[in-house]
């Protein structure tokens, strides 16, 4: 019997105690989309629905040798990097990816969680967008974090196709910028493809429900995972954004907690 080999995902981000976003939820993403998923944490956090309550980063050596622990042995196919707090967690991931022959980087540029609390020291966003965003083959920014990125106020009237060329061109990456918390009924994220300076838009109708704690995390570790299997950059962005619109959906029939739950990882199962 011929061996397959399993198509890898490394996550390198902080761990959410109520497992709705984080490693929790980007594990369970590779999962159900066919990888299989690593970790290296970060951060860890105490969270639920309803906020982030503390955080307690990682020391960057023990975090240095959990990505080593990982490429060393298993390797990767792709890499997700979402929560990084601070300066140091930055630099530290940086110099230990360099290390490794990795093309498929995604970078989740995260910033501030669902129920508005920070989750990205302030002094470290100069370091995110010199260091680590060239590395990347994705960035997958929302509107608020594209407006700290650019420091540049954005509405429903703002030009998104402009903004993210801008940002792209800017860091040398492609730009999936998301655009989930503008207050229209049709919902147009805007795709950046660096590698052909091409703009594509895909739209999708605006989800009326509370169950949306983790969708960033979620999509860029789904859009890693199809990376990982080879698929086109284009083709990954696509069947990413797709898996999120039917998590975000299948969810709604469902309820955890007090505030915004968490999506549905395993509609296709159960």
């Amino acid at each position: 019997m011929a061996l397959k080999k399993f198509n890898t995902v490394l996550s390198i981000a902080g761990s959410d105690s109520g497992a709705g976003a984080g490693i929790q939820a980007d594990l369970k993403t590779i999962s159900a989309c066919g990888g299989y998923g690593t970790s290296a944490i970060t951060a860890l956090t105490a969270q639920n629905t309803l906020g982030v309550f503390d955080i307690h980063p990682i020391p960057t050596l023990h975090l240095k040798k959990q990505i080593e622990a990982i490429l060393d042995d298993i390797g990767a196919d792709a890499v997700k990097i979402g929560m990084l707090h601070g300066s140091e967690s930055i630099r530290t991931v940086v110099h230990c990816l360099k290390k490794y022959p990795i093309k498929n980087i995604v970078v989740d540029p995260v910033m501030v969680a669902s129920s508005g609390d920070s989750l990205l020291e302030d002094n470290a966003i100069a370091v995110l967008k010199k260091k680590l965003f060239p590395m990347a083959r994705l960035i997958t920014p929302n509107i608020p974090e594209c407006e700290l990125l650019l420091d540049e106020q954005i509405n429903e009237k703002s030009d998104l196709k402009a903004l993210a060329k801008a940002l792209g061109r800017q860091h040398n990456t492609s730009v999936l910028l998301k655009a989930g918390h503008l207050q229209l009924d049709l919902l147009t994220d805007v795709f950046y493809n660096n590698e052909n300076d091409s703009l594509l838009m895909l739209s999708s109708k605006k989800v009326a429900s509370k169950n949306t704690h983790g969708t960033g995390c979620t999509l860029s570790s789904a859009i890693a995972t199809f990376l990982a299997q080879g698929n086109s950059l284009e083709d990954a962005v696509k069947k990413g954004k797709n898996y999120l619109e039917l998590a975000i959906i299948k969810s709604r029939s469902h309820i955890l907690g007090k505030g915004y739950g968490p999506l549905h990882h395993f509609y296709e199962f159960w």
